[in-house]
């Protein structure tokens, strides 16, 4: 792939790609330049046997675009996405799928652990950064499904920041099997157990990541290893992990507690929320342990990919009741009962009916109240906050999500999900979908372009120019930026206006006069103006008695002449 990188040096005709950063199992990572905005990003080149897939294409255009609305300090944020058709020498045209992210100065999780295990402060510190980031995430409906040292940098602040959504979902989804997924992941050290039997996954599974990542954060090494990502794979559905603390001392018995409950194998025993997990972290610091919950019984570990067998165990149960049902049946049919008892069975089934129906008849009909079923409100228009309150009242729950609409409001309600009218259980998840308003454009670079320029460029963004002022400078040319409001990079809505500053063209001329000419001549030429001294031999002290440009505004390149005293003192 980097053959392909390097032949093809600026990608979607903007995104022009720098010196290799990172290279993984499916992608290399390039310092690249958006000569559109003037930013530095990353890019990252997925390889060429993922793009041969039309469908896994579709999938992580999708992903993409779902990351791209997500905007937290915690998660590396995405910009673009798309596919370049590269030539490879010899292999003919090559679809190269990328993803244009958020450059992050700092170092990879997984480098900073092949340095050894980190302080039990620090290692919590950062996996409180990552529960944050999911946190985020799972509320907007994102599962990253690949949570690993390798997907988590840490910034020379500190910060912490966790990248990747979206691309997982994406090969995982096009993947059959959990050797294909391992052989393009390399990530079987960090499955879920139910990752590993090829299960649908939730947001649990980012969970059971996450404790693996703090595991190996404190002990220098994950929980589980093996020879092949099959065998890892194994040990996470079948195998319990050790407690970190009989590989690391310093562990507390709260913070074994903390990641043993992470790494519970059934999902409905461990950590249910990042914010759970999180809490929890926090108590174990103060030497607090987690509440463990029960059990729920055998997690059908015996096999890897297979069946539950509970659930086999209760089907061939049933199977051999049928059997037996059947055979007593044909057993009965062989005796015919007497008369006298079909006739009594006849006579109790016609007065079961006729008190039935008198029953039904008679019976006032009562309307379903709200402890059966609530109708959801219209709320289509209205602000979400009243929305949500009126959903609250109702004994719903809202779930807010964001769309990008440029001719609706920000904040104003687009559709439920369920719609209006629907009966739903009390205390369901409404999904409410929300107007952000018209999509977010990054303010360009416009300085020392023309006014014209300026406004081009504003356009081309969606962007209107606002109130334009003057100002001097001694080396902007007139009719040229000097700086906007808001600047450069800021983020703005489609259809903001942008205020210029541009030269006009003049500056400032001091009155330098009673100042020594060194520093005349300093302040003047910092002015970029042509000077130009006369001495006056009739006074002393290298002072400055006249300048020819009066004190006040003047043309750019103006030429100055400043007299001043250069007598020696000698005529006493």
């Amino acid at each position: 792939m980097d053959d392909v990188a390097q032949g093809s040096r600026v990608l979607a005709g903007r995104y022009e790609l720098g010196a290799l950063i990172g290279r993984g199992g499916m992608s290399d990572v390039h310092v690249a330049t958006d000569a559109k905005l003037g930013r530095r990003v990353a890019v990252k080149l997925l390889k060429s046997a993922l793009a041969s897939d039309p469908v896994f294409r579709t999938r992580f255009r999708q992903e993409a675009q779902a990351a791209a609305r997500m905007a937290h300090p915690t998660i590396v944020r995405v910009f673009d996405a798309g596919e370049e058709v590269v030539t490879e020498s010899g292999a003919g045209e090559t679809v190269v799928p990328f993803i244009v992210m958020e450059h992050v100065e700092g170092r990879l999780l997984k480098d900073i652990i092949a340095d050894g295990p980190l302080p039990v402060a620090e290692a919590a510190r950062i996996i409180e950064g990552v529960l944050t980031a999911l946190e985020y995430s799972h509320r907007a409906g994102v599962v990253h499904r690949d949570i690993k040292p390798g997907n988590i940098m840490v910034t020379p602040t500190g910060q912490v920041k966790v990248m990747d959504f979206g691309i997982a979902r994406a090969i995982s989804d096009s993947a059959a099997t959990v050797a294909q997924t391992s052989s393009i992941l390399g990530t079987a050290q960090y499955f879920s157990p139910e990752q590993a039997r090829g299960e649908t996954v939730d947001a649990r599974t980012d969970l059971y990541s996450t404790g693996v990542v703090l595991f190996e954060m404190l002990t220098g090494r994950p929980p589980f290893q093996g020879d092949s990502p099959v065998a890892v794979a194994y040990q996470h559905v079948s195998e319990p992990p050790v407690a970190p603390s009989t590989l690391a001392p310093q562990v507390t018995p709260a913070l074994d507690a903390v990641v043993m409950h992470a790494l519970s194998k059934d999902r409905f025993t461990r950590f249910q929320s990042a914010a759970e997990f999180r809490t929890e972290v926090a108590a174990a610091l103060g030497g607090s342990a987690p509440v463990m919950r029960p059990e729920s019984g055998p997690d059908f570990s015996s096999t890897l990919f297979g069946v539950n067998p509970q659930a086999t165990a209760s089907t061939e149960s049933a199977m051999r009741q049928l059997s037996v049902d059947d055979e007593e049946r044909r057993s009965r049919s062989q005796t015919r009962p007497p008369v006298a008892w079909i006739w009594s069975g006849i006579a109790v089934m016609i007065v079961i009916v006729a008190a039935v129906l008198y029953w039904v008849f008679n019976l006032e009909q009562t309307p379903l109240t709200s402890s059966v079923a609530i109708e959801v409100p219209e709320l289509v228009g209205q602000q979400y906050e009243d929305g949500a309150q009126e959903l609250i009242d109702l004994g719903l729950e809202p779930v807010p999500f964001t769309e990008s609409t440029p001719d609706i409001p920000e904040g104003q309600i687009l559709r439920t999900e369920p719609p209006a009218g629907i009966a739903v259980s009390p205390g369901q998840d409404i999904e409410v979908y929300v107007s952000s308003g018209a999509p977010l454009v990054d303010v360009p670079s416009l300085t020392l372009l023309t006014l014209e320029q300026a406004e081009a460029e504003l356009e081309e963004r969606g962007l209107v120019v606002g109130t334009v002022a003057s100002e001097n400078s001694p080396n902007v040319r007139p009719d040229v930026v000097i700086r906007t409001d808001p600047e450069f990079g800021a983020e703005l809505r489609e259809g903001d206006s942008v205020n210029l500053v541009i030269s006009n063209g003049l500056v400032t001329v001091p009155d330098v006069r009673g100042e020594t000419i060194g520093e005349a001549t300093s302040q003047m030429s910092a002015l970029q103006l042509s000077v130009t001294v006369q001495g006056d031999s009739s006074c002393t002290g290298q002072t400055v008695t006249g300048q020819s440009l009066a004190p006040g505004d003047h043309p750019q390149n103006s030429a100055v002449t400043l007299r001043y005293c250069n007598g020696s003192g000698d005529d006493d």
